[in-house]
């Protein structure tokens, strides 16, 4: 954790992959379909406190949120969900803070909370 407060002195972003070093930070899979994974996702944010759904493009599988952390900062958080296949989909997740300064970790903190709440939501579907 203290790496991830010094990295979070000069970085202000932090975001999910395939090829993430980090394993907390690893692509989520989950057994349902994409269209499913979104109206879970969708459901999960609207009922979650501090965060705002600003956009949401469901053609494309993109959701931006706003966060506002506990500091007063604000981040913008883009979820992403892409259709592996019909029984099959994936999440990523970008978080950036607004403004010039380091984020002490604080994105990398949102994603995780995220993706633990999506993991508890659908812990039947998750795909390890």
């Amino acid at each position: 954790m203290l790496k991830r407060i010094l990295v979070g002195l000069v970085r202000s972003h932090e975001q999910t992959g395939e090829k993430a070093k980090d394993p907390a930070l690893k692509t989520k899979y989950y057994k349902m379909s994409r269209d499913k994974l979104w109206d879970e996702v969708i459901h999960l944010l609207n009922k979650t406190q501090g965060y705002k759904i600003l956009h949401e493009v469901k053609s494309v599988g993109e959701i931006v949120v706003e966060k506002k952390t506990v500091s007063g900062r604000r981040q913008d958080i883009t979820l992403t969900l892409y259709g592996i296949n019909p029984l099959k989909s994936a999440i990523d997740i970008y978080s950036a803070s607004r403004g010039s300064l380091g984020d002490l970790g604080s994105n990398y903190r949102t994603i995780l909370e995220i993706y633990k709440l999506l993991d508890a939501k659908l812990e039947l579907s998750k795909i390890t």
